[in-house]
């Protein structure tokens, strides 16, 4: 038989995940509908600068598909197709990383992290991605994860979403974007702090350029109606 204390610490341990995965689901489902007041990125981002973020919530058809297609051509080409996960990318980043658990992040998995998780490299916040990132694809339709994508990403320091983005470095709203601005966007998404879409040096031009280009191949923005339900 097994010892009342190990039967004991089962039962808590079940009980334990449960409420986990019943908070989950009702968070993530929540935020299908409601837009999220902040994220666990921006609230880092305000800590350590001491000041707010720049960022301005805008519905999806209030940012230019030219942005839409570029971000998806720029991270995440089999986003309208996979559910959450690209393990061919994730293979291949395993494989050129000797296993460590890095790159290859799917839109979603963007999403997952910079809404609700800190940053960092561990096995344990990459397991509660993996996690989170299956519950988002589970309740959310693609063009609500493009959304959260497109209003949390960091385009710049302190300047989070399309719209904070287009209004700081180009000074016009996001849906106005053209093709070029919404190229440069995509194109220091890697790493906002260092690259800049307001002076973009000439790799991040080279890079622009490489993004329109392959948004073109896909399509063009005709691609972003695979996102339909």
């Amino acid at each position: 038989m097994i010892a009342k204390p190990a039967r004991t610490l089962f039962k808590y341990s079940l009980l334990t995940l449960l409420v986990f995965v019943v908070i989950s689901f009702a968070l993530v489902g929540a935020l299908r509908f409601l837009n999220p007041p902040t994220t666990a990125f921006i609230i880092a981002w305000q800590w350590e600068n001491g000041r707010r973020a720049h960022q301005n919530w805008q519905p999806l058809e209030q940012i230019s598909p030219h942005l839409q297609l570029a971000v998806i051509t720029s991270e995440d080409q089999k986003f309208p197709h996979h559910f959450g996960f690209d393990f061919d990318s994730i293979k291949k980043a395993l494989s050129e990383s000797k296993g460590r658990p890095r790159g290859a992040s799917t839109i979603t998995q963007q999403v997952a992290k910079n809404l609700f998780l800190w940053n960092g490299r561990s096995y344990v916040r990459k397991l509660l991605e993996a996690w989170l990132t299956f519950v988002i694809e589970c309740l959310w339709p693609k063009q609500r994860i493009l959304e959260h994508y497109l209003n949390i990403a960091e385009f710049g320091n302190g300047v989070y979403g399309a719209q904070a983005a287009a209004q700081t470095f180009y000074g016009r709203p996001a849906r106005q974007l053209t093709p070029w601005q919404a190229g440069l966007l995509a194109a220091v998404l890697p790493n906002p702090k260092v690259m800049s879409a307001a002076q973009p040096s000439d790799y991040v031009q080279t890079r622009a350029r490489a993004i329109i280009t392959a948004g073109q191949k896909l399509g063009g923005t005709g691609y972003l109606r695979q996102l339909n339900p």
